[in-house]
């Protein structure tokens, strides 16, 4: 089972793979299939490692981000027929940065690098 620091690390990962196309920038997300593919991938997985974090965790942590990314997820992978990218860019933009600083600072003062995950 994964934990909650696994969890945090996982929405990191999916956050950088999803920044390295990203910053090609929403024309190019437009435009290429194969760009649109990868970051509505990546936005599942981040909404999956979001669903999976502890109850306890989210009591710690009320922020209303996990949640949001949960149902991203939610109506992401009921799309089966084509992506809003009216839906889809804002969130890469603007709410992926504020996640990212949220999920480091979680992170860094929870987990810190010599703790071995121990709190």
């Amino acid at each position: 089972m994964r934990d909650d620091r696994t969890r945090l690390q996982d929405i990191l990962e999916a956050v950088d793979h999803i920044d390295k196309y990203a910053v090609l920038g929403r024309g190019e997300f437009e435009r290429d299939e194969l760009v649109q593919t990868w970051i509505i991938h990546f936005l599942l997985i981040l909404g999956e490692a979001a669903s999976g974090l502890s109850v306890e965790f989210r009591k710690r942590h009320p922020e209303k981000v996990w949640a949001e990314a949960v149902g991203r997820r939610n109506i992401l992978i009921h799309r089966y027929f084509g992506v809003d990218v009216d839906l889809v860019w804002p969130v890469v933009e603007n709410d992926l940065p504020v996640l990212k600083r949220i999920a480091q600072d979680i992170l860094a003062g929870e987990y810190p690098p010599d703790s071995g995950g121990i709190v």
